[in-house]
């Protein structure tokens, strides 16, 4: 018997019945929809023009490739950041042609890389609206440019698609735009002392260095890590030079390095401020160069800015970015819910950034997170169809506060097919096709398994893991290892924080010690063949926010095993905020599979239901309110607003005292 000292994972094939549906609406639907729309044919469904992204009649994005490339005439159309359409939609395609082969989407795919390799200039630059219509400001305005931005997302494609499909052209394109970069940016002198408005281009680097080992792109990662925050006149002089009016968003010129997550270098930051995604995307980079780095200062200053987002401004469903207002972060406990932005592309950044912490330390406080954006906030971002997708995630909604009340006409109540800014569609389709690669992590000789998604994982040296069950709906996992060497390796399950209280493991029909070590339980793996029961609690739980949330004070809500569930007006009276659960309410579950593409509800009976007011007086004095007995029916958050446009909450208030 043999000691293994490295681990690596072959290949993972996703089985999950919830999400390969999932998988497949996104290689059967999404992918040729969202082809549809950045080649101009598709219609543009949107809506709410005052949600946020905005309305257009069209993307632009491949036209604007084949205007730089010099296969069409013309200017550039939308957004300085336009292009990203593009690199996430072949990104996602990577992805699914690994587990969905489909040699028409292939074509595309291939055509577009060729595209791509033919608009980007000889010397690796390419941002389509620099090339065509502002060629003497490249680099000039990186406050609001997104050059290197957008460059980051090729980046991420051209790694993704060389790992699926083996093309060099792809490679070659990535490391060209590095390469470009490289010559332009560092602490050299004659060289840019500065880094982009919207970080991006440090996790791509890092995933490129991944793929090429090329230390170049890690070192040029570290130092756009490093830089930021260090001259808080950088931004101010750049647009001094370039012409102070001569804005892209002239807002974002006055908005304050705070809001760039710029306002001191990373090691003195304490909390999460300004735009969500830029703060999750920059931190997604710096904790995989601390990683790879072993730079215990900035794995601090990722565990800091972790700590502050997931203890103190993260809702219940794991969407963040609490205001409209920029986007953004606002303070802690600040969780307001019928204002709440929770932009799809924050909570889809919280995977890549707790994917990273994990990477680094085993603990099931990042595997916890990650469970809670994938079947909650995350996934609310897309609808049933697979076609129509939300900027904006709130968890309390009323169609005629959209309407009417300014403050709130960024939440819309049914998802719209696209946007003038379309950064939210293909940035959930990437995640969901990518899964699989947010199940397992390995550290020497030790495979963690953190999340319950049935697969089947081939491992070197032979080793086979297939787990087994009908996760979220039911706590039963079954884990099946095959070690053919019989090496000696120890295999860890994450024990979810929602079922700490109550679970059960079997080793071969044996029980087991359920010693945990960061809510992690370790098992050695040395026999041929080893099968593994594991129960977890699915018992409604009603959970409480911390007193310091306001918004939430004498209010609860309810969650079954990772499902956060809410309430629309589909299925109950409105208004929904008259409502009251009772002290200790039960609640009885039920599959329904013809509901919402097959899913668990949860009704009660104990609740009451404020009764209307006799009269029309605004204020009464000394009257109590009355209550009737009623009935509540729970639906999972991910699948609301996928029928009539009605009012939605999460949180309910309870008869407490």
């Amino acid at each position: 018997m043999d000691q293994l000292t490295k681990l690596s994972i072959n290949d993972v094939q996703i089985t999950s019945k919830f999400w390969k549906h999932y998988r497949d609406l996104i290689a059967e639907d999404s992918v040729p929809f969202q082809w549809d729309m950045i080649n101009d044919k598709g219609k543009m469904d949107v809506t709410n023009a005052k949600a946020a992204g905005g309305a257009a009649d069209h993307s632009g994005a491949i036209e604007n490739l084949k205007i730089a490339a010099g296969r069409a005439k013309g200017h550039h159309f939308g957004y300085p950041f336009q292009d990203t359409d593009v690199y996430k939609w072949l990104e996602t395609v990577a992805y699914v042609l690994k587990y969905h082969f489909d040699q028409k989407m292939k074509d595309e795919a291939d055509w577009t890389v060729d595209l791509i390799a033919d608009a980007q200039d000889d010397d690796g630059y390419l941002s389509t609206y620099f090339q065509i219509d502002a060629p003497q400001r490249k680099f000039k305005r990186l406050q609001q440019s997104h050059e290197l931005y957008s460059m980051g997302h090729y980046i991420e494609a051209g790694v993704a698609y060389y790992e699926s499909t083996g093309s060099q052209k792809a490679l070659e394109i990535a490391e060209k735009m590095a390469g470009c970069i490289d010559r332009h940016f560092g602490p050299e002198d004659g060289k840019i002392h500065g880094y982009d408005g919207h970080p991006e281009i440090e996790l791509a680097l890092s995933k490129l260095y991944e793929v090429t080992k090329n230390k170049t792109y890690l070192n040029l990662a570290k130092y756009f890590i490093t830089e930021r925050g260090r001259d808080l006149n950088f931004f101010k002089r750049q647009n001094e030079a370039d012409g102070i009016d001569n804005d892209f968003f002239p807002d974002l010129r006055t908005i304050g390095d705070r809001y760039y997550f710029a306002d001191k270098p990373i090691t003195e930051q304490k909390d999460a401020h300004g735009h969500a995604v830029r703060v999750l995307y920059f931190c997604t980079g710096l904790a995989h160069v601390a990683r790879v780095e072993h730079d215990d200062k900035l794995l601090k200053a990722a565990k800091t800015i972790w700590q502050d987002i997931v203890k103190r401004q993260m809702y219940i469903t794991g969407n963040v970015g609490q205001t409209a207002t920029g986007e953004a972060f606002t303070y802690d406990y600040d969780l307001p819910n019928e204002t709440d932005y929770g932009e799809t592309c924050a909570s889809v950044s919280m995977v890549f950034f707790n994917k990273q912490m994990l990477a680094d330390q085993f603990a099931g406080q990042f595997g916890d997170v990650i469970e809670k954006e994938i079947f909650n906030g995350a996934l609310s971002g897309i609808a049933l169809d697979g076609k129509h997708y939300f900027y904006a995630n709130p968890l309390e909604a009323d169609p005629l506060a959209s309407k009417l009340n300014p403050g709130k006409q960024h939440i819309s109540l049914r998802r719209s097919s696209w946007f003038a800014c379309a950064c939210c569609p293909a940035n959930i389709t990437r995640l969901i096709a990518s899964l699989d690669q947010y199940l397992y992590e390995i550290h020497d000789n030790v495979i963690l398994s953190h999340q319950f998604i049935a697969n089947d994982a081939h491992f070197n040296d032979g080793i086979e893991v297939k787990q087994d069950g009908n996760f979220p709906w039911d706590g039963h996992i079954d884990y099946a290892i095959e070690n053919p060497k019989m090496d000696q390796f120890t295999f860890g399950i994450r024990i979810p924080n929602w079922s700490l209280d109550q679970y059960t493991v079997k080793v071969n029909g044996q029980a087991v010690d359920k010693q945990l070590d960061n809510h992690i339980l370790y098992l050695p793996i040395s026999a041929k063949s080893t099968k593994i029961s594991l129960e977890l609690n699915m018992n409604v739980h009603l959970v409480r926010a911390n007193t310091k949330v306001s918004a939430d004070m004498m209010k609860v809500a309810v969650q079954r095993g990772p499902i956060v569930y809410c309430v629309e007006g589909v299925d109950n009276e409105e208004p929904l905020w008259r409502y009251v659960l009772g002290q200790k309410p039960s609640f009885k579950y039920q599959y329904q599979a013809h509901l919402l593409n097959g899913v668990g509800t949860l009704t009660t009976d104990d609740v009451y239901r404020i009764e209307d007011d006799p009269d029309d007086s605004l204020y009464t004095f000394d009257r109590p309110k009355g209550a009737q007995k009623s009935h509540l029916q729970f639906i999972p958050y991910y699948a609301w607003a996928n029928r009539a446009e009605k009012q939605m909450t999460v949180w309910l208030h309870q008869n407490e005292i």
